[in-house]
Parts: C-alpha cells; sequence; structure tokens
C-alpha cells in the first residue's frame, strides 16, 4: 500500500464549515498522515528536516487547502519556499521526491460554471493551479488533477457528506494502487475519475 501525506492549510480552521467535515474519518485511515500545518507552526517557523522526512516516509503528497486567491494559504508557499531545496527536491541531485504522487484537495465558495473559459473567472481551477503543477513536475513528481469542492457558501449538509466520502474513496483508491494514475491525469476534476465498488470484480 501506498502512504499518503495530507498537508492541511486553513487560517481560520475554527470558522471551516466544509473543511471540518471533508477532513472526517481521514486520520483514521489506514497508511494516511495527516498533518495540519498551522496548528504545528502558528508562527511559521516551518521545521524543514521534518518536513523533509515526513516527504519521504510517504509515496503520496496532498495539499488540502481553501483556495484563496487563485492559490494557497500563506503557509503553504513558505513549506515550498523552505522545504523544497535545491539539491534535494530539484536540480541535478534532487531526486527525493521523485516518482511521488502529488494533488490538491481544494475548497472554493465558487461554483464549478465559474471556472471554465467562458465563466466567470475565464479560466479551469486546473489551469489556475499550474504554478503548483510545474512546481510537482520540477520536483519529478506525478501531477494529479485537483479534488474540488465547489459552492462552498450554499453547500448543505448531505452534499458535505457526499464529498467526504468520495475524498476517502478516492484516498483509499490511490493507497491500494487500484487507480490508474495516467487516466486520471487527464482529467480536469479527480472528483470525475471513475470509481468501482468492492463487488464489482477489480
Amino acid at each position: 500500500m501506498k502512504k499518503i501525506l495530507i498537508l492541511f492549510a486553513h487560517p481560520a480552521y475554527q470558522k471551516s464549515r466544509i473543511n471540518k467535515k471533508l477532513i472526517h474519518g481521514v486520520s483514521e485511515i489506514e497508511n494516511v498522515t495527516f498533518h495540519d500545518l498551522y496548528e504545528r507552526y502558528p508562527e511559521l517557523d516551518i521545521d524543514v528536516k521534518f518536513e523533509q522526512n515526513l516527504l519521504l516516509e510517504h509515496d503520496v503528497i496532498i495539499f488540502q487547502h481553501p483556495f484563496f486567491w487563485y492559490s494557497t494559504p500563506a503557509i503553504l508557499k513558505e513549506w515550498q519556499d523552505l522545504v523544497l531545496e535545491h539539491g534535494w527536491a530539484y536540480g541535478r541531485n534532487g531526486l527525493a521526491l521523485k516518482g511521488k504522487v502529488f494533488f490538491n484537495a481544494i475548497t472554493t465558495g465558487g461554483k464549478k460554471e465559474a471556472y471554465s473559459s467562458d465563466g466567470f473567472h475565464g479560466c479551469t481551477v486546473r489551469q489556475l493551479l499550474l504554478p503548483i503543477e510545474k512546481t510537482a513536475k520540477l520536483c519529478r513528481m506525478q501531477y494529479l488533477p485537483p479534488f474540488v469542492v465547489h459552492g462552498t457558501h450554499a453547500i448543505d449538509p448531505q452534499q458535505t457528506q457526499i464529498y467526504n466520502s468520495l475524498y476517502i474513496e478516492i484516498l483509499e483508491k490511490i493507497r491500494d494502487d487500484k487507480m490508474d494514475l495516467q487516466a486520471a491525469q487527464e482529467l480536469q476534476y479527480l472528483n470525475d475519475y471513475p470509481l468501482k465498488k468492492e463487488n464489482d470484480n477489480e
């Protein structure tokens, strides 16, 4: 089984409605490590060696965060600047992350149709994440499309539970090597990956 590391970043978690429910039960999944960056580093004083060792211990890396200003909360940028060192994460001898799987798990208030070429934002979520995709590829990681929860301002508890179940199912599918990663890479959303149930003769 693959080991999964979720790097969770929410600067106002106490006010969160959706992320609290989205992560429910995630830390209890076998081989999944849930790592709350703001809880561990309230002053943004990131322990680089600790974070690098965590990365080495896992096969799948996930940035989970609200989609702030078309990007991540500040601590994830700080994390990238400090942890992804030249000669370790990238560069001629920077092979520490080679072959690992990476994707974002995002919540956003905007509706799905707003993130399209003819929508309000004029481009897709995946296009807006291009700097992170390029970062992952520079580190020789295998980049997957984002898992996205849209319309968080109006979402109801039943829909949130559906997203939570889907997220857990995707994590388990990746952990158990039951996802075709090449096929997944072609999608705009990891949510759209066709999941099969246990009785579907996988």
